[in-house]
């Protein structure tokens, strides 16, 4: 069970789970560090804080954005697809990991985008 000092989490869940070769990474919000409070500016800010909180994450498990083989993107509204693609894109180059983004989702503390993923990295 992998906890990050400095990164926002409700105390009923641990950042991330490392099961041999395979990291879980828990549902993550685009919070600032420290604190609760969501970046401003919507779902394309936040995508990029989010990321930024799961490299954080990945990095507590010995591993990196270029280790992760699925991500499930939750948005508030789909319609701000192209928002989180654009700032998703960014994050993971042109060799993305495989993916599935559902909308329509209300999420904690008024979030427009939650992301969990699945990364694997040899021991």
């Amino acid at each position: 069970r992998i906890v990050v000092d400095g990164l926002a989490r409700l105390p009923s869940f641990s950042h991330a789970v490392v099961a041999g070769d395979t990291i879980y990474v828990s549902g993550s919000l685009g919070t600032l560090p420290g604190s609760m409070e969501l970046a401003e500016g919507g779902t394309g800010p936040e995508t990029t804080q989010t990321l930024r909180n799961i490299e954080r994450i990945l990095e507590e498990c010995g591993a990196g954005l270029a280790d992760v083989v699925k991500v499930s993107v939750y948005l508030s509204d789909i319609g701000t697809f192209n928002e989180m693609n654009d700032a998703y894109l960014l994050a993971f180059g042109d060799d993305p990991p495989a993916r599935i983004t559902l909308g329509g989702v209300d999420l904690a503390l008024g979030a427009a985008v939650e992301i969990e993923c699945i990364a694997y990295k040899p021991t």
